[in-house]
Protein backbone atom coordinates (compact mmCIF):
# COMPACT_ATOMS: atom_id res chain seq x y z
CA UNK A 1 0.00 0.00 0.00
CA UNK A 2 1.80 3.33 -0.90
CA UNK A 3 -1.03 3.75 1.45
CA UNK A 4 -1.81 0.71 3.13
CA UNK A 5 -2.77 -0.61 0.30
CA UNK A 6 -6.71 0.36 0.67
CA UNK A 7 -9.21 -0.65 -1.84
CA UNK A 8 -8.99 1.99 -4.89
CA UNK A 9 -11.68 2.42 -6.98
CA UNK A 10 -11.33 3.53 -11.18
CA UNK A 11 -11.85 6.97 -10.55
CA UNK A 12 -12.88 8.00 -13.93
CA UNK A 13 -14.24 6.29 -17.43
CA UNK A 14 -17.54 4.23 -18.15
CA UNK A 15 -18.18 0.41 -18.17
CA UNK A 16 -15.97 -0.41 -20.90
CA UNK A 17 -17.35 -2.89 -23.99
CA UNK A 18 -15.89 -5.68 -24.90
CA UNK A 19 -14.91 -3.67 -27.74
CA UNK A 20 -12.55 -1.26 -26.15
CA UNK A 21 -11.80 -4.82 -24.14
CA UNK A 22 -10.52 -5.96 -27.50
CA UNK A 23 -8.01 -2.86 -28.08
CA UNK A 24 -5.03 -3.25 -26.26
CA UNK A 25 -3.52 -6.28 -28.10
CA UNK A 26 -2.42 -4.19 -30.63
CA UNK A 27 0.27 -3.10 -28.46
CA UNK A 28 2.01 -6.46 -28.56
CA UNK A 29 2.63 -5.81 -32.55
CA UNK A 30 1.35 -7.59 -35.32
CA UNK A 31 3.11 -10.91 -34.52
CA UNK A 32 1.74 -11.43 -30.98
CA UNK A 33 -0.65 -14.39 -30.84
CA UNK A 34 -3.90 -13.07 -28.41
CA UNK A 35 -4.57 -16.77 -27.49
CA UNK A 36 -1.22 -16.30 -25.20
CA UNK A 37 -2.13 -13.19 -23.78
CA UNK A 38 -3.56 -13.26 -20.08
CA UNK A 39 -6.13 -10.78 -20.03
CA UNK A 40 -7.20 -9.63 -16.63
CA UNK A 41 -10.24 -8.05 -15.32
CA UNK A 42 -9.78 -5.74 -12.32
CA UNK A 43 -11.74 -2.85 -10.68
CA UNK A 44 -8.68 -1.27 -9.22
CA UNK A 45 -7.11 0.83 -11.69
CA UNK A 46 -3.81 2.26 -10.08
CA UNK A 47 -3.82 6.13 -10.02
CA UNK A 48 -0.32 6.63 -10.79
CA UNK A 49 2.47 4.40 -11.28
CA UNK A 50 5.05 4.54 -8.35
CA UNK A 51 3.74 2.98 -5.03
CA UNK A 52 5.37 5.50 -3.30
CA UNK A 53 3.24 7.57 -4.21
CA UNK A 54 -0.24 6.70 -3.43
CA UNK A 55 -0.50 4.80 -6.27
CA UNK A 56 -3.59 2.51 -4.37
CA UNK A 57 -3.95 -1.20 -4.57
CA UNK A 58 -4.16 -1.32 -8.61
CA UNK A 59 -0.35 -1.33 -8.49
CA UNK A 60 0.64 -3.84 -6.56
CA UNK A 61 -1.82 -6.36 -8.65
CA UNK A 62 -0.40 -5.47 -11.78
CA UNK A 63 3.51 -4.41 -10.98
CA UNK A 64 4.56 -6.18 -7.83
CA UNK A 65 6.47 -9.57 -8.98
CA UNK A 66 5.84 -8.98 -12.71
CA UNK A 67 7.23 -5.61 -13.70
CA UNK A 68 9.23 -4.95 -10.37
CA UNK A 69 10.88 -6.97 -8.53
CA UNK A 70 12.23 -6.83 -4.80
CA UNK A 71 15.48 -8.50 -3.10
CA UNK A 72 12.78 -10.75 -1.39
CA UNK A 73 9.49 -11.66 -2.47
CA UNK A 74 5.92 -12.74 -0.49
CA UNK A 75 5.04 -15.91 -2.01
CA UNK A 76 1.22 -16.79 -2.41
CA UNK A 77 1.66 -19.02 0.23
CA UNK A 78 2.77 -16.11 2.51
CA UNK A 79 6.51 -17.67 2.61
CA UNK A 80 9.71 -15.13 1.80
CA UNK A 81 12.06 -16.31 -0.88
CA UNK A 82 15.25 -14.48 -2.34
CA UNK A 83 14.82 -13.14 -5.76
CA UNK A 84 16.94 -10.40 -6.29
CA UNK A 85 18.93 -11.78 -3.49
CA UNK A 86 21.71 -14.23 -4.20
CA UNK A 87 23.15 -14.30 -0.58
CA UNK A 88 22.90 -12.54 2.66
CA UNK A 89 24.82 -12.48 5.85
CA UNK A 90 23.10 -11.03 8.91
CA UNK A 91 26.43 -9.78 11.66
CA UNK A 92 26.38 -11.52 14.89
CA UNK A 93 24.60 -8.18 16.77
CA UNK A 94 21.57 -8.57 14.05
CA UNK A 95 22.28 -4.94 13.46
CA UNK A 96 24.39 -5.44 9.85
CA UNK A 97 22.99 -7.11 6.66
CA UNK A 98 25.15 -7.80 3.67
CA UNK A 99 23.34 -8.97 0.70
CA UNK A 100 24.85 -9.98 -2.24
CA UNK A 101 23.25 -9.32 -5.50
CA UNK A 102 22.50 -11.99 -7.94
CA UNK A 103 24.53 -11.75 -11.16
CA UNK A 104 23.26 -11.24 -14.42
CA UNK A 105 20.18 -8.93 -13.93
CA UNK A 106 19.29 -5.83 -16.57
CA UNK A 107 16.28 -3.64 -16.39
CA UNK A 108 14.12 -3.53 -19.03
CA UNK A 109 15.88 -0.97 -20.28
CA UNK A 110 19.07 -2.89 -20.42
CA UNK A 111 20.96 -1.08 -17.76
CA UNK A 112 22.62 -4.07 -15.15
CA UNK A 113 21.22 -4.59 -12.15
CA UNK A 114 24.00 -2.80 -9.56
CA UNK A 115 23.48 -2.10 -5.64
CA UNK A 116 23.56 1.54 -6.07
CA UNK A 117 19.77 0.66 -7.81
CA UNK A 118 18.80 -1.06 -4.75
CA UNK A 119 20.39 1.87 -2.23
CA UNK A 120 18.27 4.08 -4.28
CA UNK A 121 15.11 2.04 -4.36
CA UNK A 122 15.40 1.30 -0.33
CA UNK A 123 15.64 5.64 -0.11
CA UNK A 124 12.93 6.19 -1.99
CA UNK A 125 10.90 3.95 0.05
CA UNK A 126 11.97 5.59 3.31
CA UNK A 127 12.36 9.28 2.09
CA UNK A 128 10.31 11.97 4.00
CA UNK A 129 7.85 12.19 0.70
CA UNK A 130 7.30 8.83 0.55
CA UNK A 131 3.46 7.60 0.70
CA UNK A 132 4.71 3.90 1.24
CA UNK A 133 2.81 2.45 4.12
CA UNK A 134 5.86 0.01 4.90
CA UNK A 135 8.16 3.11 5.44
CA UNK A 136 7.35 3.36 9.08
CA UNK A 137 8.67 -0.41 8.84
CA UNK A 138 12.16 0.20 7.78
CA UNK A 139 12.84 3.39 10.51
CA UNK A 140 15.00 0.71 11.99
CA UNK A 141 17.52 1.29 8.23
CA UNK A 142 20.63 3.87 9.80
CA UNK A 143 22.82 3.48 6.63
CA UNK A 144 22.54 1.90 3.04
CA UNK A 145 26.19 1.40 1.77
CA UNK A 146 26.57 0.32 -2.10
CA UNK A 147 30.21 -1.63 -1.57
CA UNK A 148 30.53 -2.60 -4.89
CA UNK A 149 27.97 -3.28 -7.72
CA UNK A 150 26.87 -6.58 -6.17
CA UNK A 151 27.63 -5.80 -2.54
CA UNK A 152 24.85 -3.85 -0.41
CA UNK A 153 25.47 -3.16 3.35
CA UNK A 154 22.28 -1.86 5.16
CA UNK A 155 23.12 -1.17 8.55
CA UNK A 156 20.27 -0.88 11.64
CA UNK A 157 19.82 1.60 14.57
CA UNK A 158 18.13 -1.79 16.36
CA UNK A 159 17.49 -5.53 15.78
CA UNK A 160 13.94 -5.96 12.82
CA UNK A 161 13.93 -9.97 12.77
CA UNK A 162 11.05 -8.49 9.84
CA UNK A 163 14.12 -7.29 7.33
CA UNK A 164 13.87 -9.39 4.49
CA UNK A 165 9.87 -9.24 5.18
CA UNK A 166 9.73 -5.54 5.03
CA UNK A 167 12.18 -5.77 2.31
CA UNK A 168 10.00 -7.65 0.36
CA UNK A 169 7.38 -4.19 -0.21
CA UNK A 170 10.87 -2.76 -1.71
CA UNK A 171 10.77 -2.63 -5.29
CA UNK A 172 13.95 -1.99 -7.68
CA UNK A 173 13.81 0.59 -9.78
CA UNK A 174 16.61 1.64 -11.83
CA UNK A 175 18.57 4.40 -10.36
CA UNK A 176 18.88 6.43 -13.22
CA UNK A 177 14.82 6.30 -14.28
CA UNK A 178 12.35 8.99 -14.27
CA UNK A 179 8.92 9.83 -14.60
CA UNK A 180 7.92 6.82 -12.37
CA UNK A 181 4.74 7.92 -12.13
CA UNK A 182 3.81 7.32 -15.86
CA UNK A 183 6.89 4.79 -17.12
CA UNK A 184 8.47 1.79 -15.56
CA UNK A 185 11.80 -0.01 -15.60
CA UNK A 186 12.07 -2.72 -13.25
CA UNK A 187 13.85 -6.36 -13.33
CA UNK A 188 10.83 -8.54 -13.70
CA UNK A 189 9.30 -10.92 -16.54
CA UNK A 190 7.27 -8.26 -17.96
CA UNK A 191 7.67 -4.89 -19.19
CA UNK A 192 5.25 -1.88 -19.31
CA UNK A 193 3.84 -1.80 -22.49
CA UNK A 194 1.20 0.62 -22.58
CA UNK A 195 -0.89 2.68 -20.25
CA UNK A 196 -4.31 3.79 -21.40
CA UNK A 197 -5.90 5.39 -18.37
CA UNK A 198 -9.73 4.56 -17.35
CA UNK A 199 -9.22 1.86 -19.86
CA UNK A 200 -6.23 -1.05 -19.75
CA UNK A 201 -3.02 -1.57 -18.70
CA UNK A 202 -0.72 -4.18 -21.15
CA UNK A 203 2.79 -5.67 -19.58
CA UNK A 204 4.76 -7.89 -22.60
CA UNK A 205 6.90 -10.51 -21.60
CA UNK A 206 11.05 -9.36 -21.11
CA UNK A 207 12.83 -10.97 -23.96
CA UNK A 208 16.17 -10.95 -21.80
CA UNK A 209 14.30 -11.52 -18.11
CA UNK A 210 17.28 -13.46 -15.68
CA UNK A 211 14.80 -16.14 -14.22
CA UNK A 212 12.29 -18.49 -15.83
CA UNK A 213 9.91 -16.97 -18.99
CA UNK A 214 6.30 -16.66 -18.77
CA UNK A 215 3.92 -19.17 -19.45
CA UNK A 216 1.89 -16.51 -21.83
CA UNK A 217 2.77 -14.43 -24.00
CA UNK A 218 1.64 -10.89 -21.79
CA UNK A 219 -1.23 -9.69 -19.73
CA UNK A 220 -3.71 -7.40 -20.50
CA UNK A 221 -5.50 -5.27 -17.43
CA UNK A 222 -8.59 -4.52 -18.37
CA UNK A 223 -10.45 -1.63 -15.71
CA UNK A 224 -13.93 -1.68 -14.93
CA UNK A 225 -15.96 1.19 -12.96
CA UNK A 226 -18.52 -1.59 -11.64
CA UNK A 227 -18.83 -5.07 -11.17
CA UNK A 228 -21.70 -5.75 -13.29
CA UNK A 229 -19.82 -5.26 -16.67
CA UNK A 230 -16.90 -6.86 -15.27
CA UNK A 231 -18.81 -10.14 -14.83
CA UNK A 232 -20.10 -9.77 -18.56
CA UNK A 233 -16.32 -9.26 -19.92
CA UNK A 234 -16.12 -13.01 -18.28
CA UNK A 235 -19.27 -14.52 -19.16
CA UNK A 236 -18.68 -12.97 -22.97
CA UNK A 237 -14.64 -14.10 -22.91
CA UNK A 238 -14.13 -11.04 -23.30
CA UNK A 239 -11.65 -11.54 -20.51
CA UNK A 240 -9.84 -14.54 -18.99
CA UNK A 241 -10.40 -13.84 -15.20
CA UNK A 242 -11.35 -12.41 -12.11
CA UNK A 243 -8.24 -11.78 -9.17
CA UNK A 244 -10.28 -10.98 -6.59
CA UNK A 245 -14.72 -10.95 -6.93
CA UNK A 246 -15.79 -8.30 -4.85
CA UNK A 247 -19.39 -8.33 -5.69
CA UNK A 248 -21.00 -11.37 -3.83
CA UNK A 249 -24.15 -11.33 -6.63
CA UNK A 250 -21.09 -12.34 -8.94
CA UNK A 251 -20.78 -15.57 -7.27
CA UNK A 252 -24.22 -16.77 -8.53
CA UNK A 253 -23.33 -16.43 -12.56
CA UNK A 254 -20.42 -18.47 -12.73
CA UNK A 255 -21.06 -21.62 -9.83
CA UNK A 256 -21.92 -24.81 -11.29
CA UNK A 257 -21.25 -23.76 -14.48
CA UNK A 258 -18.60 -26.04 -16.00
CA UNK A 259 -17.34 -22.74 -18.67
CA UNK A 260 -15.91 -21.61 -14.97
CA UNK A 261 -14.27 -22.41 -12.35
CA UNK A 262 -14.29 -20.72 -8.88
CA UNK A 263 -11.58 -20.84 -6.38
CA UNK A 264 -11.42 -19.62 -2.88
CA UNK A 265 -7.65 -18.92 -1.30
CA UNK A 266 -6.68 -17.50 1.82
CA UNK A 267 -7.95 -13.32 2.30
CA UNK A 268 -6.07 -10.85 4.52
CA UNK A 269 -8.65 -8.18 3.46
CA UNK A 270 -10.62 -7.13 6.77
CA UNK A 271 -13.66 -4.72 6.45
CA UNK A 272 -13.55 -2.84 8.77
CA UNK A 273 -15.51 0.16 10.82
CA UNK A 274 -12.17 2.62 11.76
CA UNK A 275 -13.23 5.19 14.10
CA UNK A 276 -10.97 8.42 14.87
CA UNK A 277 -10.09 7.45 18.46
CA UNK A 278 -8.25 10.76 18.61
CA UNK A 279 -11.95 12.43 19.08
CA UNK A 280 -15.12 11.63 21.47
CA UNK A 281 -17.01 9.73 21.66
CA UNK A 282 -14.36 7.22 19.85
CA UNK A 283 -11.96 7.93 22.90
CA UNK A 284 -13.49 6.14 24.94
CA UNK A 285 -13.14 2.35 25.27
CA UNK A 286 -16.83 1.52 26.55
CA UNK A 287 -18.21 3.60 23.07
CA UNK A 288 -16.19 1.49 21.01
CA UNK A 289 -16.68 -1.80 23.13
CA UNK A 290 -20.57 -1.27 22.79
CA UNK A 291 -20.70 -0.41 18.86
CA UNK A 292 -18.66 -3.78 18.63
CA UNK A 293 -21.76 -5.87 20.54
CA UNK A 294 -24.69 -4.23 18.66
CA UNK A 295 -23.38 -5.55 15.30
CA UNK A 296 -24.94 -9.45 14.39
CA UNK A 297 -21.64 -9.34 12.19
CA UNK A 298 -22.42 -13.33 11.68
CA UNK A 299 -25.67 -12.08 9.94
CA UNK A 300 -23.50 -9.16 8.43
CA UNK A 301 -21.76 -11.89 6.70
CA UNK A 302 -24.08 -13.86 5.56
CA UNK A 303 -26.59 -11.73 4.08
CA UNK A 304 -23.45 -9.99 2.75
CA UNK A 305 -21.69 -12.99 1.39
CA UNK A 306 -23.61 -15.81 1.75
CA UNK A 307 -21.33 -18.34 2.92
CA UNK A 308 -18.06 -17.16 2.25
CA UNK A 309 -15.55 -15.10 4.33
CA UNK A 310 -14.58 -15.38 8.29
CA UNK A 311 -15.27 -13.57 11.33
CA UNK A 312 -12.49 -12.93 13.27
CA UNK A 313 -12.82 -10.56 15.99
CA UNK A 314 -9.55 -8.65 15.26
CA UNK A 315 -7.09 -7.15 12.73
CA UNK A 316 -5.18 -10.18 12.29
CA UNK A 317 -6.27 -12.87 9.76
CA UNK A 318 -5.64 -16.45 10.25
CA UNK A 319 -2.37 -15.99 7.57
CA UNK A 320 -0.43 -14.49 10.23
CA UNK A 321 1.58 -16.11 12.61
CA UNK A 322 0.13 -14.57 15.84
CA UNK A 323 -3.83 -14.71 14.91
CA UNK A 324 -6.28 -16.02 17.49
CA UNK A 325 -9.45 -15.92 17.10
CA UNK A 326 -11.05 -13.29 19.64
CA UNK A 327 -14.63 -13.24 17.92
CA UNK A 328 -15.47 -13.83 21.68
CA UNK A 329 -13.85 -10.97 22.68
CA UNK A 330 -17.04 -8.58 21.67
CA UNK A 331 -19.55 -11.00 21.07
CA UNK A 332 -23.10 -10.16 19.84
CA UNK A 333 -25.16 -8.78 22.60
CA UNK A 334 -26.90 -5.24 22.57
CA UNK A 335 -27.87 -5.33 26.02
CA UNK A 336 -24.99 -5.22 27.30
CA UNK A 337 -23.69 -2.60 24.20
CA UNK A 338 -26.89 -0.12 25.90
CA UNK A 339 -24.83 -0.68 29.74
CA UNK A 340 -21.47 0.15 27.98
CA UNK A 341 -22.99 3.12 26.16
CA UNK A 342 -24.72 4.07 29.55
CA UNK A 343 -21.87 3.59 31.68
CA UNK A 344 -19.62 5.67 29.13
CA UNK A 345 -22.20 8.84 29.63
CA UNK A 346 -24.07 8.09 26.65
CA UNK A 347 -27.24 6.40 27.74
CA UNK A 348 -29.42 8.38 25.30
CA UNK A 349 -27.13 7.46 22.71
CA UNK A 350 -25.22 9.74 20.30
CA UNK A 351 -25.01 10.55 16.63
CA UNK A 352 -21.84 10.08 14.07
CA UNK A 353 -20.80 10.67 10.20
CA UNK A 354 -19.79 7.89 9.04
CA UNK A 355 -17.61 8.11 5.73
CA UNK A 356 -17.68 5.47 2.98
CA UNK A 357 -16.57 4.27 0.03
CA UNK A 358 -19.13 5.03 -2.68
CA UNK A 359 -18.30 1.27 -4.03
CA UNK A 360 -19.42 -2.56 -3.05
CA UNK A 361 -20.58 -3.78 -0.54
CA UNK A 362 -19.31 -0.60 1.50
CA UNK A 363 -22.48 0.99 1.42
CA UNK A 364 -25.06 -1.94 1.57
CA UNK A 365 -22.58 -2.72 4.58
CA UNK A 366 -23.19 0.84 6.00
CA UNK A 367 -26.87 0.25 5.52
CA UNK A 368 -27.09 -2.67 7.88
CA UNK A 369 -24.87 -0.91 10.48
CA UNK A 370 -26.68 2.02 10.84
CA UNK A 371 -30.39 -0.27 11.52
CA UNK A 372 -27.96 -1.84 13.94
CA UNK A 373 -26.54 1.11 15.59
CA UNK A 374 -29.91 2.40 15.84
CA UNK A 375 -31.27 -0.48 18.10
CA UNK A 376 -29.04 0.91 20.70
CA UNK A 377 -29.88 4.61 20.20
CA UNK A 378 -27.19 5.41 18.14
CA UNK A 379 -27.79 7.27 14.80
CA UNK A 380 -25.10 7.18 12.02
CA UNK A 381 -25.52 9.23 9.43
CA UNK A 382 -23.39 7.95 5.96
CA UNK A 383 -21.88 10.18 4.00
CA UNK A 384 -21.25 8.64 0.33
CA UNK A 385 -17.67 9.31 -0.62
CA UNK A 386 -15.19 8.06 -4.02
CA UNK A 387 -11.97 6.53 -3.82
CA UNK A 388 -9.81 9.81 -4.20
CA UNK A 389 -11.73 11.67 -1.47
CA UNK A 390 -11.24 8.85 1.26
CA UNK A 391 -7.09 9.33 0.28
CA UNK A 392 -7.35 13.07 0.89
CA UNK A 393 -10.29 13.60 3.39
CA UNK A 394 -9.76 10.56 5.60
CA UNK A 395 -6.17 8.86 5.21
CA UNK A 396 -4.21 12.31 4.84
CA UNK A 397 -6.44 14.89 6.19
CA UNK A 398 -8.09 12.73 9.15
CA UNK A 399 -10.55 14.45 9.01
CA UNK A 400 -13.47 11.87 10.07
CA UNK A 401 -15.47 10.55 12.91
CA UNK A 402 -15.92 7.48 11.32
CA UNK A 403 -15.36 5.33 8.10
CA UNK A 404 -15.49 1.99 6.31
CA UNK A 405 -12.92 0.71 4.47
CA UNK A 406 -10.82 -2.35 3.67
CA UNK A 407 -7.27 -3.18 4.37
CA UNK A 408 -5.69 -5.97 2.48
CA UNK A 409 -2.12 -5.99 4.06
CA UNK A 410 -0.66 -8.95 4.63
CA UNK A 411 0.76 -8.62 8.48
CA UNK A 412 -0.43 -5.22 9.43
CA UNK A 413 -0.58 -5.22 12.97
CA UNK A 414 1.99 -2.72 12.94
CA UNK A 415 -0.52 0.32 11.66
CA UNK A 416 -1.72 0.02 15.31
CA UNK A 417 1.30 0.86 16.65
CA UNK A 418 1.73 3.96 14.81
CA UNK A 419 -0.26 6.67 16.88
CA UNK A 420 -0.16 8.69 13.96
CA UNK A 421 -2.11 6.41 11.66
CA UNK A 422 -4.87 7.56 10.07
CA UNK A 423 -7.27 5.64 13.05
CA UNK A 424 -5.14 7.52 15.75
CA UNK A 425 -5.51 4.94 17.78
CA UNK A 426 -2.70 5.32 20.93
CA UNK A 427 -1.94 2.71 23.29
CA UNK A 428 1.77 2.86 25.24
CA UNK A 429 1.57 -0.85 25.70
CA UNK A 430 0.49 -2.16 21.61
CA UNK A 431 3.35 0.71 20.79
CA UNK A 432 5.82 -1.05 22.98
CA UNK A 433 5.16 -4.37 22.28
CA UNK A 434 5.63 -3.73 18.38
CA UNK A 435 8.36 -2.14 18.60
CA UNK A 436 9.91 -4.90 21.06
CA UNK A 437 8.41 -7.53 18.56
CA UNK A 438 10.39 -6.02 15.98
CA UNK A 439 13.50 -6.58 18.28
CA UNK A 440 12.98 -9.51 19.14
CA UNK A 441 16.00 -12.32 18.42
CA UNK A 442 13.85 -15.15 17.45
CA UNK A 443 10.00 -15.67 15.83
CA UNK A 444 8.71 -17.50 18.88
CA UNK A 445 9.53 -14.00 20.88
CA UNK A 446 8.09 -11.62 17.84
CA UNK A 447 4.86 -14.04 18.06
CA UNK A 448 4.34 -13.97 21.67
CA UNK A 449 4.44 -10.44 21.72
CA UNK A 450 2.73 -10.00 18.54
CA UNK A 451 -0.40 -12.44 20.17
CA UNK A 452 -0.12 -10.03 23.16
CA UNK A 453 -0.31 -6.59 21.23
CA UNK A 454 -3.45 -8.47 19.23
CA UNK A 455 -5.18 -9.52 22.34
CA UNK A 456 -5.14 -5.61 23.78
CA UNK A 457 -6.21 -4.02 20.70
CA UNK A 458 -9.07 -6.04 20.51
CA UNK A 459 -9.92 -5.87 24.21
CA UNK A 460 -9.89 -2.15 23.60
CA UNK A 461 -12.35 -2.34 20.56
CA UNK A 462 -9.77 -0.16 18.69
CA UNK A 463 -11.64 -0.50 15.67
CA UNK A 464 -14.87 -2.25 14.57
CA UNK A 465 -13.48 -5.61 12.65
CA UNK A 466 -16.52 -6.67 10.81
CA UNK A 467 -15.33 -9.68 8.60
CA UNK A 468 -12.53 -11.24 6.75
CA UNK A 469 -13.65 -10.87 3.04
CA UNK A 470 -13.26 -14.63 1.22
CA UNK A 471 -10.39 -14.50 -1.74
CA UNK A 472 -12.69 -15.66 -4.62
CA UNK A 473 -10.94 -15.99 -7.98
CA UNK A 474 -12.62 -16.51 -11.12
CA UNK A 475 -11.06 -18.03 -14.49
CA UNK A 476 -12.68 -19.51 -17.58
CA UNK A 477 -12.20 -23.10 -17.12
CA UNK A 478 -9.11 -23.43 -19.79
CA UNK A 479 -7.15 -20.65 -17.78
CA UNK A 480 -4.88 -22.48 -14.93
CA UNK A 481 -1.23 -21.54 -12.79
CA UNK A 482 -2.66 -18.24 -11.21
CA UNK A 483 -2.40 -17.38 -7.35
CA UNK A 484 -5.13 -18.22 -5.11
CA UNK A 485 -4.65 -15.97 -2.12
CA UNK A 486 -3.70 -12.73 -3.74
CA UNK A 487 -1.77 -11.74 -0.36
CA UNK A 488 -1.37 -7.99 -0.09
CA UNK A 489 -3.59 -7.31 -3.70
CA UNK A 490 -0.11 -9.07 -5.33
CA UNK A 491 -1.25 -11.04 -8.27
CA UNK A 492 1.34 -13.04 -10.21
CA UNK A 493 0.57 -13.61 -13.83
CA UNK A 494 3.97 -15.04 -14.99
CA UNK A 495 2.48 -18.84 -14.31
CA UNK A 496 -0.83 -18.50 -15.59
CA UNK A 497 -1.37 -20.26 -19.25
CA UNK A 498 -4.76 -20.89 -21.33
CA UNK A 499 -5.17 -24.61 -22.75
CA UNK A 500 -7.05 -25.75 -25.77
CA UNK A 501 -5.95 -22.32 -27.65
Amino acid sequence: MSLPLLTKKVLAGAALTAVAVAAPFAAFGQDANPDAIIRIGSLYEPQNLDNTAGAGQGITEAFNGNVYEGLFRLTDAGDVEDVLVETYEISENGLTYTFTLRDGVTFHSGDPLTAQDVKFSIERVIAPESQSSRKSSLATIENIEAVDDRTVVITLSQRSISLPYNLSYVWIVNDAATELTSSADGTGPYRLDEWRRGSSLSLTRFDDYWGQAPANGGVVLTYFTEATAQNNALLTGAIDIIPAVQSPDSLALFEGNPEFNVTEGASTTKQLLAYNDRIEPFSNVNVRKALARAINKERLLDSIWGGYGTLIGSFVPPTDPWYVDLTDVDPYDPESARALLEEAGYGEGFRFTVDTPNYDPHPIVAQFVQNELAQIGVTMDINLITANEWYTKIYQAQDFEATFQEHVNHRDIVFYGNPNFYWGYDNAEVIALIASAEASETVDEQVEKLTQANRIIAEEAASNWLYLYPQIVVSRANVSGYPINGLNSQFFAYDIEKSGQ
